[in-house]
């Protein structure tokens, strides 16, 4: 069976605050083989990527035998630790992001950042800062969520632009719509400006991938805005991607992470492996757009899609 039950987060999220399992620091070594629960609770995140993820999750390990749920859990400060002890057993995660999630928790905020746009060296970092938390990470598949930046489709037919290398080299002034952070992480206006040479004369603090951001590079009042590779609706603004060529951006692949002493055994990485002969980046933008756009279940949108991939039976089947 699988069943939504947010309200089991508002349970989870009292547990977690009162106890989060024990200390990293008072965890012994890993040894015990890792486990294969047939009852398994499957977190989202609470935004339509996670929510589709974790319905496809669920549709792949009940079709290899697994009893599932999922639950909503919006923080990751609230999530991971509840995924370490075993209150929640899988969640989808992004490969770059969780890693330095990871080791800023293990380290410290100011950190240097581990995930990096090398997907091999960001994997091995994840795993080795996972591994003594009791969490496994699974293989990434295909599809990655990275930042992105887009500009109208006529500005960039204007001056020719399919690169973000095309846009330093023309020397165009560019305002960008993006979140207030933008002004000093790496991967916005500084590493635009150091890696491209983009001459960003300024940030409009109007967040990332929001409509008033798309709305205002569609409106000419700034020429391009920050969202992300699965954002679905760039279409309906008259906006198109432009290449990162150099990079900048860090390796946000998509990878199950599994509590390793429940959900870590053979049987659920094979199942949600066959996830990863399959699902693009495209696929994921298309899947987002059904559930934003067109006002679908995300429920309803995973199981025809992992249908017509041959991955779960058809309605005959």
């Amino acid at each position: 069976m699988r069943s939504r039950r947010p309200l089991t987060a508002l349970v989870l999220l009292a547990a977690t605050a009162c106890s989060t399992g024990p200390a990293l620091e008072n965890q012994g070594e890993i040894t015990a083989p890792p486990g294969d629960s047939k009852h398994l609770t499957i977190g989202s995140a609470g935004f339509t990527e996670s929510d589709l993820l974790a319905q496809m999750y669920a549709l792949l390990l009940g079709r290899a035998g697994y009893s599932t749920k999922i639950i909503s859990v919006t923080n990751r400060e609230i999530y991971e630790p509840a995924l370490e002890n075993g209150q929640i057993d899988i969640v989808p995660e992004y490969a770059a992001t969780f890693a330095d999630w990871l080791n800023a928790k293990k380290n410290g905020s100011d950190a240097d950042p581990v995930g990096s746009p090398d997907l091999a060296a960001t994997m091995k970092a994840l795993r080795a800062l996972a591994a003594p938390r009791g969490l496994t990470v699974l293989d990434p598949g295909r599809a990655v969520d990275q930042n992105a930046f887009a500009v109208t489709a006529a500005y960039a037919g204007k001056h020719h632009l399919k690169t973000l290398s095309d846009l330093g080299r023309s020397g165009l002034p560019v305002r960008l719509a993006a979140g207030d952070e933008c002004v000093e992480r790496p991967y916005c206006a500084p590493g635009l400006r150091k890696t491209y040479g983009i001459d960003i004369t300024a940030v409009d603090p109007k967040g990332v991938g929001t409509t008033q951001a798309k709305q205002a590079v569609q409106s000419g009042r700034d020429q391009m805005v920050l969202t992300t590779t699965t954002d679905a609706t760039l279409d309906d603004f008259g906006l198109v991607l432009l290449a990162d060529d150099k990079h900048l951006q860090n390796a946000d692949y998509l990878v199950p992470v599994v509590n390793r002493s429940r959900a870590g055994g053979a049987g659920v990485r094979k199942a949600l492996g066959r996830l990863n002969t399959v699902l693009t980046t495209a696929d994921l933008a298309r899947l987002n757009e059904q559930v934003d756009s067109w006002r679908r279940l995300p429920e309803d949108v995973a199981r025809t899609y992992l249908r017509s991939e041959h991955l779960i039976p058809g309605k005959d089947g």
